[in-house]
């Protein structure tokens, strides 16, 4: 049985899921080449033939990470009421976060750095959590400048999902604190009237 094509696209899916699952299990500086191709069960020359190199590689594993959770979020349906749209968005980065562990550990574990923008049109999976807060904002919803809010919300987001995927919390514990600490997040930035409505977990009048 001769060597699959360095060229065929489904040697490319297994040196991206291959170096995935050795980048999120290992320190960076120990996923070779040669390790991700013979895991995958092809060549070296495949790596450079397919993506130039071990960074072309590493490239091609952050860039599915960003996609995917662009992706996940920017399905998320949109309701008259941007702060259940807020909630419906961090729950769908925590399944996302659980479902995919290898690529949000790759994307936020510092394997190659990933900067949010939020910017419109770029793909940026902060950017559907952005444009909630812009519809919180303009509603009276919450009261503050979005870049502000959306890193508080965020920084809160990853924490609880880094902790979780690191076992760090059992499932019923990461359950609770997920969705008290999302609420409890989003009436530090409301406004008394959407304040209320958050403490009795009311939809929006």
């Amino acid at each position: 049985m001769g060597r699959p094509r360095t060229n065929d696209e489904t040697v490319k899916e297994r040196l991206v899921e291959c170096a995935t699952e050795l980048l999120a299990t290992r320190p960076r500086e120990s996923v070779a080449v040669r390790a991700v191709a013979t895991a995958a069960g092809a060549s070296t020359t495949a790596v450079y033939s397919l993506f130039g190199g071990k960074d072309g590689l590493i490239a091609a594993v952050r860039d599915r990470a960003v996609a995917g959770l662009f992706q996940a979020l920017s399905t998320v349906p949109t309701s008259e009421d941007a702060l259940v749209d807020l909630q419906a968005l961090a729950a769908a980065y925590r399944r996302w976060g659980r479902e995919h562990r290898h690529l949000y550990t790759v994307l936020f574990g510092g394997v190659q750095s990933f900067e949010p923008s939020g910017a419109v049109g770029t793909g940026d999976p902060v950017r559907p959590l952005v444009a909630a807060i812009d519809r919180a904002v303009a509603d009276s919803a919450l009261d503050g400048e979005t870049t502000s809010i959306a890193v508080s919300l965020w920084v809160t987001l990853h924490g609880l999902v880094t902790l979780e995927l690191a076992g760090a919390l059992d499932a019923p514990t990461a359950e609770a604190a997920f969705r008290s600490t999302i609420q409890a997040a989003l009436r530090g930035w409301a406004t008394p009237a959407a304040f209320r409505r958050l403490r009795h977990d009311e939809p929006a009048p």
